[in-house]
């Protein structure tokens, strides 16, 4: 079975051979922060254990040449896997599996999937039956281990499989196991989570340049408070709202701003876009 399989090698600390399939920004992401591993199971990889497929040369050859991993350019290329990470994208996943169903070693793998919004119970159906399959949600600051990963698991998947792929994400972050009808939630606030985080700081940006800063000097000072910010909340388990309440100084400069901001519709902006990613998350995986 797959999971005592990967499971059993974990354990033992012996080599497991890892095919990342899609050499996009997520998959060099998740490459790149386990090969800095410092804890966790990805501490013992190296990078001849991994091997990325892409179709891209020019991107094979800079995987290559800055990780030091092979590379293939089509999944029917992969020698073996015990753990196949799926990181391509949902419109053409099906076709990407449709070229591995006959590698012999796929029904032993576990298989992880991070394409937003196709289930387990699909993806089971498109590869070979009893595979133990993984969903899992990832954001790209993994890429430094500051990552946040939602998982679950499908219908064949065991506990030591989602332990296993648990303490693989949260070697470089933090993961969280969810039940799959919270997937396409959660997507759209951790997975999408960077990009709104990064819209916020490039709009702080012009805002400051109309208040007459550098507009480099604004960007540098809103990123490093988004990150203080969310670092402070995270290592002392402070709340949202005590950090707001913290800022705020009764008839204040930050009140003043809050108020502006949420007459302008700030929070409902930001309901509306986690709305959008769920409906278009959904859409993905119909």
């Amino acid at each position: 079975m797959a999971s005592a399989k990967v499971a059993g090698k974990v354990a033992e600390g012996s080599s497991v051979r890892i095919a990342i399939v899609g050499g996009g920004k997520m998959g060099e992401a998740m490459l790149a922060g386990w090969l800095c591993a410092e804890t966790g199971i990805a501490s013992s990889w190296s990078a001849a254990d991994f091997t990325v497929v892409n179709p891209g040369l020019d991107k094979r050859e800079r995987l290559s040449r800055v990780y030091g991993i092979r590379c293939v350019s089509d999944a029917t290329a992969l020698e073996g896997a015990d753990l196949i990470i799926l990181a391509v994208k949902p419109q053409v996943m099906f076709d990407v599996l449709r070229s591995m169903e006959d590698l012999p070693f796929v029904s032993d793998a576990l298989c992880v999937s991070v394409a937003a919004g196709i289930g387990t119970q699909r993806l089971e159906q498109a590869l070979p039956s009893g595979t133990h399959v993984v969903r899992a949600m990832p954001n790209t600051p993994l890429l430094i281990g500051a990552g946040a990963t939602t998982l679950c698991g499908g219908s064949h998947a065991d506990a030591d499989d989602i332990e296993t792929v648990r303490a693989l994400f949260a070697g470089i972050g933090e993961a969280f196991v969810v039940e799959e009808a919270m997937m396409d939630a959660t997507g759209a606030i951790n997975g999408s989570g960077p990009a709104y985080v990064a819209a916020l700081v490039e709009a702080l940006a012009g805002a400051g340049a109309a208040a007459g800063l550098d507009r480099d000097l604004a960007e540098r000072l809103a990123a490093v408070t988004v990150a203080g910010t969310g670092r402070m909340m995270v290592e002392r388990g402070q709340s949202a709202e005590k950090t707001r309440i913290d800022v705020c100084s009764p008839k204040g400069t930050t009140l003043a701003a809050l108020d502006a901001m949420e007459n302008a519709g700030f929070s409902r902006s930001v309901e509306k876009g986690v709305e959008a990613a769920v409906r278009r998350s959904k859409e993905l995986g119909a």
